[in-house]
């Protein structure tokens, strides 16, 4: 049965799980999928026999829309080759009409919004949200500095939408669940992509750094 996101049901059974979130390119990876999800499935295998868990495993998926290429076959894969369901979680639907209408929902079991989760996480850890929104908007004045310096303009006001949705979304997994697997799909993280605030909830200490698993 999906718990969708007017389910009040979908946190608690979200909270059942091991959640796992694969961050990285969308559909302009170059790279044949197949061959990504042979890496991040042996990693994190590696990873879960040094920390195992005991809760059953459930990759969660921040929207995108199913293309040939990139995080969402790869994830899609990945999921297929451990033999586990998906969560989905959406922005909401006045923060990005189309997010939520165009989401890939292959497999998924629990869908719930961002405003969900943000609630949740200050719920848990309180003053966590607001934390995370200032060092968001810390990491996009430097990043469009750095493209004023380099006579490029700055970038779109999604990226601060998208990168809320990221790093609130392993938080609040986190939070919920106790437990978490991060993982992503290239060593390199271009340092103008929405993957490249990757860090701002590792550096305020809400995920372990021990969690991730790190491309070969």
């Amino acid at each position: 049965m999906m718990h969708l996101a007017s389910d009040a049901r979908a946190l608690n059974h979200l909270s059942t799980y091991h959640p796992i979130i694969i961050e990285g390119m969308g559909g302009y990876d170059s790279r044949e999928p197949e061959a990504v999800t042979e890496w991040v499935v042996s990693g994190l295998n590696a990873h879960w026999h040094a920390r195992p868990t005991g809760k059953p495993k459930l990759l969660i998926i921040q929207g995108d829309p199913l293309e040939p290429r990139g995080i969402s076959a790869i994830t899609a894969r990945v999921a297929k080759r451990l033999g586990i369901n998906r969560g989905l979680v959406c922005l909401d639907e006045a923060i990005a009409d189309y997010h939520a209408r165009d989401a890939d929902r292959d497999n998924v079991i629990i869908e719930c919004r961002y405003s969900q989760l943000a609630a949740a996480l200050d719920a848990h850890n309180a003053g966590a949200l607001s934390r995370i929104e200032t060092q968001i908007d810390r990491h996009l004045n430097d990043k469009n500095a750095q493209r004023h310096a380099l006579g490029k303009p700055p970038l779109k006001d999604y990226f601060s939408d998208f990168a809320r949705l990221q790093e609130v979304t392993k938080a609040a997994c986190q939070a919920i669940c106790g437990e978490i697997t991060i993982a992503h799909t290239a060593n390199e993280i271009h340092p103008f992509s929405v993957t490249s605030f990757y860090a701002v909830t590792r550096d305020l200490g809400l995920i372990d750094a021990d969690d991730w698993v790190r491309y070969p």
